[in-house]
């Protein structure tokens, strides 16, 4: 079952293997966010880099959707990128002591 908060997430080309991320990023809508980033890593080859300034609401759910995205990058031989993280995720991170990680990418 969908619901709005989830249906809101979407991801949308920006050219140049960016994508711009809009919406929350949370518990609700982590399954659908994650679907989407995965298709989108999985329909090219090269760099990505995701600009999260349009991610609104976010949590530990957020958090682990874009680590999972980065290992998904990883397996599939792209570098990604991200921009523009939310304070939520950022401070989620620096507690977890990946910050680093997410920063820099794969």
């Amino acid at each position: 079952m969908s619901t709005p908060e989830a249906a809101a997430f979407r991801l949308e080309g920006a050219g140049d293997g960016r994508l711009a991320a809009h919406g929350p990023l949370t518990f609700a809508s982590a399954r659908a966010a994650r679907a989407l980033g995965l298709a989108a890593l999985g329909d090219g080859s090269g760099a990505v880099e995701i600009d999260c300034r349009g991610v609104g609401a976010s949590d530990s759910a957020g958090l682990a959707v874009l680590l999972d995205w980065l290992a998904a990058a990883r397996h599939a031989g792209r570098s990604l990128r991200y921009s523009g993280l939310p304070a939520d995720v950022t401070a989620l991170a620096r507690i977890s002591e990946i910050a680093e990680f997410l920063e820099k990418g794969v």
